[in-house]
């Protein structure tokens, strides 16, 4: 470890903190359709949306309507980008030719899109076209975190009311996270990745002669060798910068290559690796002031934030101090290969040399307390105590800091069943924000702390019998 990356951590940490109040703030007017600058423009997109589509903007929805609703979007979504990829073979803006992704591939990325998952079973350079990527992927990026933050606030509307039955209407709430919050970001942001050197074109992929050739032998099923001289190389491009933007800041995590955010194309700079980890968590976080805003107590936000912050903190110095020492077992067994990867230097195996161990260790914790996908390194590649911070994360439910949206209502969910077990203890009612926490809310919240882990143990059983 070293002065330098302990540096680099404290300040991502002080970037975080000077931001939350300054989005947390612009998100509470957005929501509580107070004016913004923004306003002389959205206002008359919004106004048009709503026009077309036939939605009262004014019309509450009790909780039941507002999930239908979130359920009847999503499905379609998720219908509209599967038959996109099917068909993607006969669709413009597909200069290599690509065919229509395999029907299990295709399924199983839309429900990965649909849902913030964004988990990928193919290298998007040799499987997607540009029509896909932006018109089905990137746009799944932007409405799945819409979707997330929607929820975010309608839980927060049902914590601050009192005496209503309405928690807002969930097709205002995604438009206007969609046009007033991501898509700023994304315009700005994107134009800044392009200064910094990621690709954004509609070009067909380039072949160069490599500069030194090298001879591939390969083994055919039946045991035949062949021997081949590469001369070239095919350089992958097209409209990277659109879609790696709203990745980071709509905690997506879908690359628009395999190698993800560690490819020189989607992340060329220390200045852009710091934006897209900056990214991952500037929602999220800002989403704690929004939840003090909202409910008139400011404190009550800052503590979910401090929560939050503790456990993060936790996270990447287990990690930074892991991949920094190596693995002592490993150094000594004194392979040369092994001894030059686990040197003093630290851990560098799957770690991509341009970021080095401090942003490898604070990528990695980030995304993964996101639930975010965007990786510099590989994870299984880390040491075991790096990589049992990774999956530690991944196992917290995105309560710190988390997906755009799901972090926020991820925690509040923790803070019922705590403010309940309090209650128990010191034998009063409890209480949360003014409203008494009773059975059905318990029951509630026990029924997702069950949603999250018994998928995990059950299929953790059976995969391992």
């Amino acid at each position: 470890m070293t002065v330098n990356g302990w540096l680099q951590i404290l300040f991502f940490l002080g970037a975080l903190f000077v931001v939350t109040p300054v989005i947390g703030a612009y998100m509470a007017r957005v929501f509580a359709k107070q004016r913004t600058w923004l306003d002389p423009v959205l206002r008359p997109i919004e106004r048009l949306i709503y026009r077309t589509t036939g939605v009262d903007e004014n019309h509450g929805m009790r909780w039941t309507e507002y999930s239908v609703a979130i359920l009847l979007f999503s499905v379609v979504s998720l219908l509209v980008l599967y038959a996109m990829q099917r068909l993607q073979g006969g669709l413009p803006f597909n200069p290599q030719g690509f065919g229509g992704v395999a029907p299990d591939l295709a399924f199983n990325t839309a429900v990965s899109f649909t849902t913030n998952t964004n988990w990928q079973a193919y290298a998007g350079e040799t499987t997607m076209s540009y029509f896909t990527q932006m018109a089905g992927l990137a746009y799944h990026n932007f409405v799945s975190a819409a979707v997330g933050i929607a929820v975010a606030i309608a839980f927060i509307r049902g914590i601050a009311q009192k005496e209503q039955d309405t928690i807002g209407n969930f097709w205002v709430d995604m438009v206007r996270a969609t046009l007033w919050v991501l898509l700023p970001i994304a315009i700005t942001g994107s134009l800044f990745l392009v200064s910094q050197g990621v690709v954004q074109n509609l070009k067909p992929y380039d072949t160069v002669a490599v500069v030194d050739p090298r001879t591939m032998t390969t083994t055919s099923a039946d045991g035949r060798t062949q021997s081949t001289i590469v001369t070239e190389q095919t350089i992958a491009q097209g409209p990277v910068a659109s879609q790696e933007i709203i990745k980071q800041f709509g905690t997506n995590g879908g690359g628009f290559f395999n190698a993800n955010s560690a490819h020189p194309f989607e992340n060329p700079t220390p200045l852009s690796n710091w934006l897209e980890m900056f990214g991952i968590f500037f929602i999220s976080s800002g989403l704690t002031y929004t939840l003090g805003s909202m409910t008139g107590s400011r404190t009550h936000g800052w503590a979910v934030w401090a929560a939050m912050a503790f456990l993060f903190l936790v996270g990447v110095t287990v990690a930074y101090w892991a991949e920094a020492s190596g693995n002592p077992m490993l150094t000594k067994a004194g392979a040369d290969q092994t001894a030059t990867a686990t040197s003093p230097g630290g851990n560098m195996e799957g770690k991509e040399v341009r970021f080095g161990i401090a942003n490898t260790a604070l990528f990695a914790t980030a995304t993964t307390d996101a639930s975010c996908g965007a990786i510099t390194g590989w994870h299984d590649s880390f040491t075991p105590l790096g990589g049992l911070v990774t999956l530690a994360n991944l196992q917290l439910s995105e309560v710190v800091f988390g997906g755009v949206g799901a972090g926020m209502y991820g925690i509040l969910v923790y803070v019922v069943l705590a403010v309940f077990i309090a209650g128990l203890m010191v034998g009063r009612t409890p209480e949360y924000l003014g409203k008494k926490i009773q059975t059905f809310e318990v029951q509630m919240a026990m029924l997702t702390v069950l949603a999250f882990s018994l998928p995990i143990l059950v299929f953790t059983g059976v995969s391992s019998v």
